[in-house]
């Protein structure tokens, strides 16, 4: 097939693969505590995806920090021991997709979003939600009292079908715009991410690229490869739209915000994004710990990375103020672009 035709469904085929059936058949290393440095530190090396980039935005030097990790292992070590100095090796990526899981910790670097303001506060969501909102499987949706459309979307690791969206579609159609909140909405399905996209465009669109690896050096990737959005067949929203966003959105949320981009009469509000544009992959130490990372990386229309997130066209942060009095700050900017 060639590379116009491919649809984001493809992408989500690869994706779940990815995600939960991947392994990598590594060279055998011996289960101590310098055996499993050394596989992690090579299943890196031959396989993440991102190494030029976060040298480029980072300064990372992988073969330095071989050099410079490697002088902390000994064959005394714990396991605790041996997960912190692991953590802290990876960590230096921050990137949300690398992960170290045991039995007793998951390492991380959540950096892309604890370092930075929440923007976001499910209590004084409640406000505009109040308790006779509607849900549509994970939708939850409402008309506010200035005819503006409210949906909120936390998760696309949850679910929804074409006919929750015609039923949610088909309510708000009265409504003179439309906020979609996807603040906290760290990831999951791609699948779920285009199929709500797809209510946004009568077109299809280019939204970007994907690569995949296709060696173990550090720049073996096939070509560019299309990332395509395609119309829905169910109904599809015609007027203006506001994307509420936060740093922690991440992943297939970040992709869902990339192709939002791409549709008309969408503005995204709020902050920067947390990024994750690198679809994961899995492998496992000597040891038996899982180790997950980058493989895949993706970019926008225009060829570029958007691993470290995506810029909202409107940047809008939490006021104090608005917070003392019950209002979200970000809402309120929200209705009143949609009422001009």
């Amino acid at each position: 097939m060639n590379c116009e035709l491919k649809s984001l469904s493809f992408l989500f085929s690869i994706f779940t693969l990815f995600l939960f059936s991947a392994c990598i058949d590594e060279e055998e290393h011996a289960d101590t505590p310098r055996g499993n440095f050394e596989a992690l530190w090579k299943i890196f090396d031959e396989h993440y995806c991102f190494f030029d980039y976060k040298r480029e935005q980072l300064g990372v030097d992988w073969d330095e920090i071989h050099a410079r990790y490697a002088r902390q292992f000994d064959d005394n070590m714990t396991e605790q021991q041996q997960f912190e100095v692991m953590t802290r090796m990876i960590g230096e990526l921050r990137d949300g997709h690398v992960n170290i899981s045991t039995a007793f910790d998951y390492g991380r670097n959540w950096s892309w979003y604890e370092d930075y303001p929440i923007n976001f506060s499910e209590n004084i969501q409640r406000n505009y939600l109040g308790t006779d909102y509607r849900i549509a499987a994970s939708l939850y949706y409402r008309r506010l009292d200035d005819n503006i459309g409210y949906v909120y979307y936390g998760s696309f690791a949850d679910g929804i079908g074409e006919g929750n969206l015609d039923e949610v579609m088909l309510y708000l159609a009265p409504c003179n715009g439309l906020i979609l909140d996807i603040r906290n909405n760290t990831g999951g399905l791609l699948n779920n991410a285009e199929k709500l996209a797809a209510r946004f465009t009568n077109e299809e669109l280019l939204v970007g690229y994907m690569q995949h690896k296709t060696g173990k050096g550090h720049n073996d990737f096939s070509p560019m490869e299309e990332q395509r959005l395609k119309p829905s067949d169910g109904m599809r929203w015609q007027k203006r739209v506001v994307v509420l966003t936060n740093r922690q959105v991440f992943s297939a949320a970040n992709e869902f915000v990339k192709y939002m981009k791409c549709c008309q009469n969408v503005t995204v509000v709020g902050d920067h994004t947390g990024g994750g544009a690198g679809m994961p992959f899995s492998s496992e130490l000597p040891n038996g710990w899982t180790v997950r990372f980058s493989a895949c990386p993706m970019y926008d229309r225009e060829g570029r990375s958007t691993e470290h997130g995506i810029a909202p066209d409107i940047s809008v942060n939490w006021n104090a103020d608005d917070d003392f009095q019950g209002r979200d700050t970000l809402i309120e900017y929200a209705r009143k672009l949609l009422s001009k």
